[in-house]
């Protein structure tokens, strides 16, 4: 499963520390390895229709016992229907293995679903639901009918009433009444045990059905359990755990499903249980990108947080690890940017790399900055957010009722704002509106993701201001206000299909995201006057 570099890298520096899973720049390493699989997998002209719709690949360099730098290459889940091929590093545990038990199983759950499907094609189940529907229909039909006779005849019954004073002719009429208030009543009775009788024959079939989809429940989350407790994952002291052990110790409690079949933790269990030390890492997406993650062809991905956080957590022990370049406190010394400022409001240039509220850690935030220069303001403060790497304008408020007024303005869409950044790619139309509803990723937070189920709607209107090479730099103006809405919009395939450079989570590293909030504008609450305020935006063209 070791593979050693086709080229020297013999002037490439080894790694002192190892990658940083979550948001990373490939290593030089990793990059040569990535390229020697993805020219492997254009080989495999077998493989070329599945690996088309898109897969997640993954490499690990190493160093043998015998001093050597190679590296090790892995996939998510299986491909061609099999958890081993012998370029690849095999599974942690293969599931799929025709006489283990998952499959034995996976099979008699299989038969449960074979069973509930039989049933529900049957004729005579087909039948009974018909009768029972015919039977609901029938009757209410007939009590609508006969609700309608008793109104028309207590109508008419009015009508006598009034045109006569006889004491017969009255008790008369009130006999009428009550012989067919007593008719509709035995109407209903029969009506309700014949469509009560319907209900019962079918209701037979349907408790079986409820059972059996209540057995095969059971059985399938018994079954998921079972499994995890076989992936026993290593780590680089020797410790082990099993996943339910790993996941007993989240929030969720549980392993989603699909837990310790990515493949970075593939590629660590190889190298652990064959004495290789991890030096680097990298996964990339080969082929289309799904409908609603970001995923582009080639291109490099920080791992998942549902499934691979807790797991790598544990894997990780004992292996020296580069820091989390988002924990780094870059700008403690850095000075807050006034670009407006009056009794009421001040709108601040947030720096790239800096919080706009308070974050896990101990990180600097413009939030703690403006509580430290207004120590008397008695409101939130800040009116909006940008994302940690957007640079550009911030507004607050200095009173709670002036911080209201402005919230009030953000959501009834009278604020402006405008944010220009440098995409990598070149966008097919020059100036339009990108419409994709949008919600966060449960499986890999804080990544969003288009929904057309579950997105809450994100409109932002866009122009090309110039272009050079294969790079854009663009003017966003947004209608709503989503999380990275902006950066979503620019990426996804529906979208611009351009993602803005630098972008960790939806396109490649840089040196910084390309994406400024440029201008905002908006009426003042206290004196009603029109402010316009501009950022000069810190990057171009070159």
């Amino acid at each position: 499963m070791i593979h050693y570099f086709s080229s020297d890298i013999g002037g490439i520096e080894i790694p002192p520390l190892f990658t940083y899973p979550f948001h990373y720049t490939p290593h030089p390493l990793t990059l040569r390895a990535a390229s020697e699989v993805q020219t492997y997998l254009k080989t495999r002209a077998d493989w070329a229709e599945e690996i088309s719709h898109g897969k997640m690949f993954g490499v690990l360099i190493i160093r043998t016992p015998e001093n050597r730098i190679g590296f090790l290459a892995a996939f998510s889940g299986n491909l061609a229907g099999s958890n081993l091929h012998e370029y690849f590093v095999p599974p942690v545990y293969d599931l799929l293995q025709p006489d283990d038990f998952f499959k034995k199983e996976e099979t008699a759950i299989s038969a449960i679903n074979h069973k509930v499907s039989e049933i529900k094609n049957s004729p005579l189940y087909k039948l009974l639901k018909e009768q029972c529907k015919s039977a609901h229909e029938t009757a209410e039909q007939q009590l609508t009918a006969a609700r309608k006779a008793l109104k028309e005849a207590k109508k008419l019954r009015d009508e006598k009433r009034k045109a006569t004073s006889d004491p017969k002719l009255l008790q008369t009429l009130i006999n009428e009444s009550q012989f067919q208030k007593a008719e509709f009543k035995r109407l209903e009775r029969r009506l309700k045990e014949e469509v009560a009788q319907k209900d019962e024959d079918l209701n037979v079939w349907e408790v079986e059905i409820s059972r059996m989809k209540q057995e095969r429940k059971n059985r399938s989350a018994a079954l998921q359990m079972k499994l995890f407790k076989h992936f026993k994952m290593l780590n680089a002291f020797g410790g082990t755990k099993d996943l339910c052990e790993i996941f007993a110790e989240t929030r969720q409690g549980i392993p989603p499903a699909g837990a310790g079949e990515c493949a970075l933790p593939k590629l660590l269990q190889y190298a652990y249980l064959n004495h290789l030390k991890p030096l680097a890492m990298g996964e990339f997406w080969w082929g289309e990108s799904p409908k609603e993650e970001i995923r582009h062809h080639g291109q490099f991905y920080p791992s998942c947080k549902s499934k691979c956080e807790p797991i790598l957590k544990h894997m990780l022990v004992g292996l020296p690890i580069e820091k989390n370049p988002l924990e780094e406190n870059i700008h403690h010394a850095t000075p807050l940017t006034i670009i407006y400022e009056d009794e009421w409001l001040v709108v601040i240039e947030k720096p790239a790399g800096m919080l706009s509220t308070p974050g896990k850690g101990e990180l600097d935030s413009i939030h703690q900055r403006l509580q430290e220069r207004y120590p008397q303001a008695t409101g939130p403060l800040l009116v909006h957010r940008l994302d940690m790497a957007t640079s550009g304008l911030l507004l607050a408020g200095k009173t709670k009722e002036i911080h209201a007024q402005l919230q009030d303005l953000f959501e009834s869409r009278q604020i402006r704002k405008v944010y220009t950044a440098i995409l990598d790619g070149i966008p097919e139309v020059s100036k339009g509106c990108i419409n994709l509803p949008l919600c966060p990723n449960p499986d890999d937070r804080p990544r969003q993701m288009v929904s057309y189920e579950h997105g809450k709607k994100a409109i932002t209107f866009y122009t090309v201001l110039a272009t050079k090479g294969n790079a854009s730099l663009v003017q966003f103006d947004l209608q709503t206000g989503r999380t990275h809405q902006i950066r979503v919009h620019a990426a996804h395939p529906n979208g611009l299909n351009c993602p803005i450079k630098g972008d960790t989570l939806y396109g490649k590293p840089a040196d910084r995201l390309y994406l400024h909030a440029s201008e905002i504008e908006f009426t003042h609450p206290v004196t009603g006057k029109s402010i316009c305020l501009k950022s000069t935006v810190p990057f171009g063209l070159k």
